[in-house]
């Protein structure tokens, strides 16, 4: 399993317009890709415009095919929009131990 971690910041302004798209794109990447097996998006409790998506895929090709989905692009659109330019670090990992438990 491939886990992709992206931490980000977004403009004050555009905060509703953000979880707006973001929470689309997370649904559909769970929802219309198979090897999507996870998508949280988490925001900081100490600071509301901070955010951390944590997404699990079955391999490298799943991360690939997420990357050039349709939803994808609307998301990258919302994101030239809402995300603080240069805060955005993505961090792809190989998974060694996973754990799931109940929902949120």
């Amino acid at each position: 399993m491939i886990a992709l971690t992206v931490s980000l910041h977004v403009v004050p302004e555009r905060l509703d317009d953000f979880v707006d798209a973001i929470t689309t794109n997370a649904k559909r990447s769970f929802t219309d890709e198979p090897g999507c097996l996870h998508f949280d998006v988490c925001q900081d409790l100490a600071d509301p415009h901070h955010f951390v998506l944590h997404e699990l895929y079955v391999d490298e090709d799943a991360v690939a095919a997420h990357r050039a989905a349709p939803h994808f692009a609307v998301w990258r659109e919302a994101a030239e929009r809402c995300v603080v330019p240069g805060s955005q670090v993505n961090t792809l990992s190989a998974v060694r131990a996973h754990h799931a438990g109940g929902a949120a």
